[in-house]
């Protein structure tokens, strides 16, 4: 077996592709799929995050989907309910041999809209938002993610792109999942641990700034 649990200087960048090496090394966990779970606070940076991995993955060739949990919530008290959907219809199927699916939540309708499939030949699966690394779906993650940044910093984000109307329903959100985090704990169950606001120098696009790494062990062998 060799490990690839290490500690991370704050402060030293991290490769996205060496993150994809990490996952792509060991068997999927999803059915064929393997799945990279990225949690935290809201507006700490996990989608800007998601979406660099998306891309890197893309550029090896890899099928790469990615869920957003804002679709599979229904509204601000949601995110419960998104997480078992996305457990239940999306993940649970795919670990059985069928496609996902769920329908994607219309924040302005207030109602779900479409539906979305995700095939079983995806062969990397990125899911972001509060709740992905609920503990119901650690069974088939190759990689947990946790991103954070400053309470203000991330309600100066939240404000600029939803507006000074919704700073009470942002404040609200913040407390609860405040509490949802500490029951699940998904911080401490993380394997990388991200800064979503760095002032290191680095590569934005193919790097990012751990606070910490315990990247899975596994047979180096395996594919």
């Amino acid at each position: 077996m060799e490990s690839t649990d290490r500690p991370a200087d704050h402060g030293t960048p991290l490769t996205i592709d060496a993150l994809l090496d990490n996952v792509q090394a060991a068997p999927p966990r999803l059915g064929r799929t393997r799945l990279i779970g990225i949690d935290g606070p809201a507006g700490s940076g996990k989608t800007s995050i998601a979406a660099k991995i998306q891309a890197r993955a893309e550029a090896r060739g890899l099928r790469t989907g990615i869920i957003h949990m804002d679709d599979l919530y229904d509204g601000w008290t949601g995110a419960v309910r998104g997480f078992g959907l996305l457990r239940d219809h999306v993940l649970q199927r795919i670990a059985d041999g069928r496609e996902g699916r769920y329908r994607r939540y219309d924040w302005h309708l207030g109602a779900y809209a479409e539906l979305h499939v995700v095939p079983v030949t995806v062969e990397l699966l990125v899911v972001e938002g509060v709740t992905s690394c609920d503990r119901d779906a650690d069974r088939w993650q190759s990689l947990r993610l946790w991103v954070e940044t400053s309470n203000e910093v991330r309600l100066d984000r939240g404000i600029a792109r939803d507006g000074e109307a919704l700073r009470d329903h942002w404040l609200e959100w913040m407390r609860w999942e405040r509490d949802h985090f500490a029951e699940q704990e998904t911080r401490s169950r993380a394997h990388v641990i991200v800064d979503g606001d760095p002032s290191v120098p680095h590569d934005p696009a193919l790097e990012i700034i751990p606070k910490s790494v315990a990247l899975p062990p596994h047979d180096s062998a395996a594919s």
